[in-house]
C-alpha cells in the first residue's frame, strides 16, 4: 500500500511539472499564433524594402482610424494627430501620436499596438512605429511619435475601416531607471 501511494504521489508530482512547463510554453506559442494568423489584432512588422515591393491599388480607398488609450496607473496622455486617414492598399503611410507625461518624475511606457478588425491585422505591418521600444517621457515631457505602415494590397475588398488601437502601460516602478540604446538599465542600486 505504501508503495502504492509513493509512486501516485510521484505520478502526481511529474504531472504538475508537466502542466507547469505547459502553462510556461503557452506564452510563446500563443504569440506565435496570433502572429501567423493575425488572431487578437497583432500587427505585423516588415522592413521598408517589403513595404515597396508590394502594389498601390490606386482605385480603392480604406479608413484607417486611430484609437488612443492609458492605462488608469499612467499619468499620461496620448491621442493621434488626426482622428482618421484614408489610404490606399499598398502606400506607405505616416501617422503622428503625441504624448505628455503629466507628472513630476521622469515615466517609462511602452504601447502595445492591435487592429480591428481581426482578419485586417493580418494586411497591416509596420516599418517603424514608437511601440517597438519602451518610451521614456522626463517629467512634464511632451512628445510626437510617429508609426509608418502599409495596409498591403491584397487586404479583402469587404474591409472599409480598420481601426489601429494602441494602449500605453507604465513599465513597473521606474523612476530610477533610464534608457540606453534600445535597453533599460538601473541608474541607482
Amino acid at each position: 500500500m505504501a508503495k502504492t501511494a509513493i509512486g501516485t504521489a510521484k505520478q502526481l508530482s511529474l504531472f504538475a511539472i508537466a502542466m507547469f512547463g505547459f502553462g510556461y510554453a503557452l506564452v510563446p506559442l500563443y504569440s506565435l499564433v496570433c502572429e501567423v494568423t493575425g488572431i487578437g489584432g497583432k500587427t505585423g512588422v516588415i522592413s521598408q524594402a517589403e513595404a515597396k515591393a508590394d502594389e498601390v491599388d490606386a482605385d480603392r480607398l480604406v479608413t484607417v482610424e486611430f484609437d488612443t488609450n492609458v492605462d488608469a496607473a499612467l499619468p499620461w496622455s496620448f491621442k493621434a494627430a488626426e482622428f482618421k486617414m484614408k489610404i490606399h492598399p499598398g502606400q506607405m503611410s505616416e501617422a503622428v501620436f503625441v504624448v505628455e507625461n503629466h507628472s513630476d518624475k521622469p515615466i517609462i511606457g511602452k504601447a502595445i499596438p492591435s487592429v480591428a478588425p481581426e482578419l485586417a491585422s493580418r494586411f497591416f505591418n509596420k516599418t517603424e512605429c514608437f511601440c517597438f521600444t519602451e518610451q521614456r517621457l522626463e517629467a512634464g515631457e511632451r512628445k510626437e511619435m510617429i508609426v509608418r505602415f502599409i495596409v498591403g494590397s491584397k487586404l479583402p475588398d469587404d474591409i472599409l475601416v480598420m481601426t489601429l488601437s494602441y494602449k500605453f502601460f507604465q513599465m513597473s516602478d521606474n523612476a530610477d531607471v533610464a534608457i540606453s540604446g534600445n535597453k533599460v538599465v538601473k541608474t541607482k542600486s
